[in-house]
């Protein structure tokens, strides 16, 4: 909750309730509090318990975020099973998001806030960080947990960058360089891009064909991909 810092008027809503660890005290300062549950039976209880829940009965992956308005802050114990999708889904509804407090497996945690050069740093990183500013917040352990998990968790705060420098040109482009660059990550970029980018290209964006993707910043990715945008290369998404 500290994290977290709830205001009264804010449009919350709250990821997979269950029994209400973090419904309870968010539902006692908020006015409103948008609830998204799967469960039919944890619906039944929700609707008994709280008095100020709107709950949406549902998939979370399938929930229209931007049905709840602007300025929309998310919170939530993401179900570790759907989480890197979950979050996929979060970040094309980031128009409409003011910020995102979820707990996750602390090693996806750790994936989304890796710096480039590091073992943790891949796919993940480079689309969340090119979408969001990201921090580790708050670690915890399974003894906060019944019964205890067999992995550790992490609170992850997530604040959407409005103003993206540089910005991609074309979204689908991106991802699909991110993806293919990281496909084999023992492989250097001139063996994974190599239906993608030429010789010649690696030579004008200075980038060394013999590095790996783990070596690469956001900003590179965004910068080969505005490059083959520009060179107007439609079947680059064909490709494997």
């Amino acid at each position: 909750m500290r994290v977290i810092a709830p205001q009264a008027d804010d449009v919350m809503v709250e990821i997979g309730p269950g029994l209400g660890a973090l419904t309870t005290p968010l539902s006692q300062v908020l006015k409103q509090l948008h609830v998204i549950e799967l469960d039919r039976d944890i619906v039944k209880t929700l609707h008994q318990k709280y008095r100020n829940l709107v709950v949406h009965e549902g998939d979370a992956l399938k929930f229209d975020f931007g049905s709840l308005g602007p300025a929309l802050r998310v919170a939530g114990n993401l179900p570790y099973n759907i989480s890197t999708p979950l979050l996929f889904h979060l970040a094309d509804h980031i128009t409409c998001v003011r910020d995102i407090h979820v707990m996750l497996q602390r090693e996806v945690v750790e994936r989304m806030v890796a710096t480039p050069a590091t073992a943790a740093y891949g796919r993940l990183s480079v689309a969340l960080q090119y979408r969001f500013e990201m921090d580790k917040v708050l670690d915890v352990g399974p003894e906060a947990f019944y019964p205890q998990p067999k992995v550790e968790s992490a609170v992850v705060r997530m604040v959407p960058r409005m103003r993206r420098e540089p910005a991609a040109l074309d979204d689908v482009l991106f991802a699909h360089i991110t993806t293919a660059a990281f496909s084999q990550r023992r492989k250097t970029l001139r063996n994974t891009l190599r239906n993608i980018l030429e010789a010649a290209d690696f030579e004008a964006l200075a980038i060394d064909p013999g590095a790996r993707a783990e070596t690469l910043a956001v900003g590179d990715f965004v910068r080969m991909a505005n490059w083959l945008s520009e060179k107007q290369r439609p079947k680059i998404l064909d490709t494997d």
